[in-house]
């Protein structure tokens, strides 16, 4: 991942090869440089920092690494750094890693050039957490089991974690707070369940991160997940994580719903479309109105899948 090496700048210089180097070391970087930016201050029992801090992973084929990079960045805006080879996992292993903030949400991607140790590569987030003990501690108490236990890397500790449904996640931690400006809009983290599931993982959720239901709408439109005159189940959750949207259903899904693992907000959905396009993205689903929001769902080159949302305009 990208590592912590200070420069004139807040990115990486080239490639290198290292020792181990955790997946936190994928946000380091891009966040070590306070430029302009608030720091992050929410110290609060939920352990939560700000979802600017959290990413999203997404695990391409290596040779994909650079164009889906530049492709996103092209969609949403924001800075990308530069590539690096490393160790990411406590487990002997190398992957191409860059990672992308964007006033959209940020991204964290890796290009495994070996076979992924288990259990990397299941997780669909990684959040910055203010005391990680504690908060592994507490994700335990509310539910969740560690996948790996918590491991040191040269600038903190990681760790990753999962809920009930098997929602996974990793959880890091940095010795010297991080630094980075808000997002524009935050990203919603959408989670497909099933009735078996749904309410353990949103018990166990806001348990650990004191987070509120929006909205619990037990009939909501299927078409919103690809199953026109039918119903499902729409929690949107809140917390100093960000935006979480739980999807609950029979599990059936067309494809691609069920594929994407985050929700992107954005301002102008055509203009995004456009963007997303010229930059070799596909349309998988066009736009169309779902409850509040106008909504498509794309996939970027490597195949990583994406929903992307605006507001719906009245009217």
């Amino acid at each position: 991942m990208v590592h912590r090496q200070r420069h004139a700048g807040p990115f990486p210089q080239g490639t290198m090869t290292m020792k181990r180097r955790p997946l936190s070391l994928s946000v380091a970087a891009l966040l070590a440089a306070p430029a302009a930016a608030q720091p992050a201050t929410n110290a609060a029992a939920d352990f939560a920092v700000g979802p600017q801090y959290d990413s999203t992973h997404v695990y391409v084929a290596a040779e994909d690494v650079g164009r889906f990079v530049a492709s996103f960045v092209a969609t949403f805006g924001g800075v990308a750094s530069k590539q690096g080879v490393f160790q990411v996992t406590p487990t002997p292993s190398r992957t191409i890693s860059q990672v992308a903030i964007t006033p959209a949400g940020m991204i964290s991607t890796f290009g495994f050039e070996t076979p992924i140790p288990y259990p990397f590569g299941l997780e669909r987030t990684g959040y910055l957490v203010t005391d990680i003990d504690a908060a592994v501690a507490a994700a335990r108490k509310s539910g969740a089991v560690r996948l790996v236990e918590t491991f040191p890397d040269p600038i903190g500790r990681d760790t990753l974690i999962q809920w009930p449904g098997g929602v996974n996640m990793q959880f890091y931690w940095h010795t010297t707070p991080p630094h980075a400006a808000p997002l524009a809009t935050i990203p919603e983290n959408r989670i497909y369940l099933t009735a078996d599931a749904a309410d353990r993982f949103v018990a166990a959720w806001i348990a650990f991160s004191h987070g509120r239901i929006l909205s619990d709408d037990r009939a909501a439109a299927g078409s919103e997940i690809g199953k026109p005159g039918t119903v499902h189940r729409r929690i949107r959750i809140r917390s100093g994580y960000g935006e979480m949207a739980v999807l609950v259903s029979d599990g059936a899904l067309p494809w691609p719903y069920g594929r994407e693992l985050a929700g992107y907000a954005v301002a102008d959905l055509a203009a995004t479309l456009a963007r997303a396009a010229a930059a070799g993205a596909d349309i998988l689903v066009a736009a169309h109105d779902d409850a509040d929001r106008r909504s498509a769902i794309i996939r970027f080159p490597g195949g990583y899948i994406a929903e992307i949302h605006a507001p719906r305009v009245a009217g």
